[in-house]
């Protein structure tokens, strides 16, 4: 049975963060809000967790994970942001985007786009996943809440809890989030292309 933590979507009690923390550092897989819908998340090297956010949403091997990061330093240790694209990320983070780039040597290969090497990343604009990721001390590997038979994600945690109570390690309910998933923004091509627009103004990667 998944651990249930009520946590408070403004001032997240630490005790509850810690909790969450402890879960994945000890190879769990979490349900957790950020600014655009709940998300899956894990530890970056876990293998396992991996498979088991697949098997949870059905998805293939091309599938983009996302790396979830605290700030644009950490941000910078796991992608390459090159000149041109600099500016525009930096004034649209945090914020609720996924940016495509090329990865660097810290990201694990089986994360990789096969042909491109590049990874999806994130700063989430949402104070209980920024508690998260400050206690964690290391980006999140994420994936958005989707399941297969759904059309939307799942916006209550109480539910979320009920449907995925034996497949996943915790749920942190801070309320509804909404339901639209982040703006995509592939920068790997060294121009800005919009691959899915989402809860992030697109118009300024236009």
């Amino acid at each position: 049975m998944a651990r249930y933590l009520d946590v408070h979507p403004v001032n997240p009690q630490r005790r509850a963060i810690d909790q969450a923390v402890e879960v994945v550092r000890a190879g769990g897989l979490i349900a957790y809000p950020t600014d655009s819908c709940y998300a899956l998340g894990c530890q970056l090297g876990n293998k396992e967790g991996l498979d088991r956010i697949r098997q949870i949403r059905n998805l293939d091997d091309k599938h983009h994970f996302t790396l979830v990061c605290r700030d644009f330093a950490q941000l910078g240790q796991f992608a390459y942001v090159e000149n041109a694209a600099f500016r525009a990320i930096k004034a649209a983070t945090p914020g609720s985007y996924t940016f495509i780039l090329s990865a660097t040597r810290e990201v694990p290969r089986r994360l990789l786009h096969p042909k491109k090497k590049t990874v999806g990343v994130r700063i989430p604009d949402n104070a209980v996943v920024q508690a998260l990721l400050e206690a964690l001390g290391e980006p999140l590997l994420s994936s958005t809440l989707l399941l297969p038979d759904q059309e939307e994600p799942l916006v209550q945690g109480w539910e979320i809890k009920e449907r995925l109570d034996h497949v996943v390690d915790a749920v942190l309910d801070s309320g509804d989030c909404g339901t639209e998933p982040t703006t995509v923004v592939d920068f790997s091509s060294g121009e800005a292309e919009v691959l899915r627009v989402g809860a992030g103004d697109p118009s300024r990667f236009e």
